[in-house]
């Protein structure tokens, strides 16, 4: 790589794995993916660290797998944060234009801002996200970039997303311990979006449902900002353990039939097979057809998107959502799983895998990389990935290699 170039990782702290992408971005801003790492993660539970020492060796892992396939550092490195934990509101500012004629510039653009983040945030809560859904010049509304435009009254809506500082403090502890620090965090579906939604998708309407292993993350979009934002308790975890306990078998082959044999709907399996289920300890395999295990992986499934069309729904625009809902993370990739969510929304559904627009060549095209793969679409855009919060530095500053084996 020449000087002229510079390098973006994309650090995604799951639940089940933390995966790290690192990225080329040459002078005009245009990536080329030349690192991919993985290791698995036991120190998280539905998003959350658990365990910091497993969860930094999970991070110094994939971070040095991405190194050692890329042969560069990674360095700036932007990751996401999500659980339940987390929170949204949304916010209004109204600031008087400063200049004289009435012209508005960037002071007035950050002072409206500063005013709509001006809502109480406890001590124990961090700032991750303003993010602007529209400004308003003496009650005209709609307006992406107010700079430049002419009035004497500026006002912006904003969505402000907030998350546990505890939360925040463990991500920037692991990955300094692992020996790396964090440039930014992003809202895992923020990222996601970034990676899976097309522009035309979120100016027309369109709602995302990630299903991870452990969440389910929900994101309303229209006229190209973010309506709402949303965290389910429930992922594809939940499935595997329905399945275990259905099938009277471990959790590791549970997962492994969920991803091989595993259906949404019991209807769209015309010729039902079986499937040689592993007994637990010394208990002999069974013989079990692929019909029931639709049947239990179907309820678990249809609760979860009503969940998520019960959040979607609090964003009032669900009529205006031409795009309909696109389905990303593991839950989109088992059979029937899109056909199911277009039952329980009533609106059309695709499934949603980063374009391979980045040079990908097929090694983080799948689901479960979008995450990772937005933050580096995010960060080379210089769009909205947090910076560290500086609360969180002070606060750390006070308290304080297996290579890839599988392409998904």
């Amino acid at each position: 790589m020449t000087a002229a170039f510079s390098t973006i990782t994309g650090l995604d702290i799951g639940t089940s794995q933390v995966t790290a992408i690192t990225a080329e971005v040459d002078p005009d801003g245009t990536c080329k993916i030349v690192g991919v790492g993985q290791a698995p993660s036991p120190g998280l539970r539905r998003g959350v660290i658990v365990h910091l020492d497993r969860t930094s060796e999970a991070i110094r892992r994939a971070l040095a797998d991405a190194e050692l396939m890329a042969g560069v550092p990674p360095g700036s490195i932007h990751a996401n944060i999500a659980g339940d934990h987390i929170r949204s509101v949304n916010s209004r500012g109204v600031v008087a234009v400063s200049k004289r004629g009435g012209i508005i510039g960037e002071e007035d653009v950050d002072r409206v801002m500063q005013a709509a983040r001006a809502v109480p945030v406890p001590p124990d809560r961090e700032v991750i996200h303003v993010l602007p859904r529209e400004f308003i010049v003496d009650d005209q509304g709609g307006i992406k970039d107010p700079i430049g435009m002419v009035g004497s009254r500026l006002e912006v809506e904003v969505h402000i997303v907030t998350a546990a500082a505890l939360a925040v403090n463990n991500i920037h502890h692991c990955t300094q311990q692992a020996g790396y620090t964090l440039d930014s965090l992003t809202l895992s579906i923020l990222a996601t979006a970034d990676a899976v939604l097309s522009e035309r998708e979120r100016e027309m309407g369109v709602a995302l449902v990630d299903v991870g292993a452990g969440l389910t993350d929900v994101a309303v979009f229209l006229d190209d900002a973010v309506r709402h934002t949303a965290t389910i308790a429930l992922g594809g975890r939940n499935v595997t353990n329905d399945l275990a306990i259905g099938l009277r078998t471990t959790i590791d082959s549970a997962e492994q039939i969920k991803l091989t044999a595993g259906a949404a709907l019991s209807e769209s399996i015309n010729a039902p097979e079986t499937v040689s289920v592993p007994g637990v300890g010394d208990q002999p395999p069974r013989e079990v057809s692929q019909r029931v295990i639709a049947s239990i992986i179907g309820p678990r499934l249809e609760e979860l998107f009503l969940l998520a069309k019960a959040e979607i729904q609090k964003a009032p625009i669900t009529d205006m959502l031409a795009s309909g809902v696109v389905l990303a993370g593991g839950g989109g990739a088992i059979s029937g799983a899109a056909e199911l969510a277009e039952r329980i929304f009533d609106l059309p559904v695709r499934i949603g895998r980063p374009s391979d627009t980045l040079g990908l060549m097929g090694l983080a095209t799948g689901a479960a990389n979008a995450t990772a793969v937005g933050l580096i679409t995010r960060a080379s855009a210089g769009s909205a990935a947090a910076p560290v919060p500086q609360g969180v530095f002070r606060r750390l500053t006070a308290r304080i290699g297996n290579v890839l084996s599988e392409f998904l």
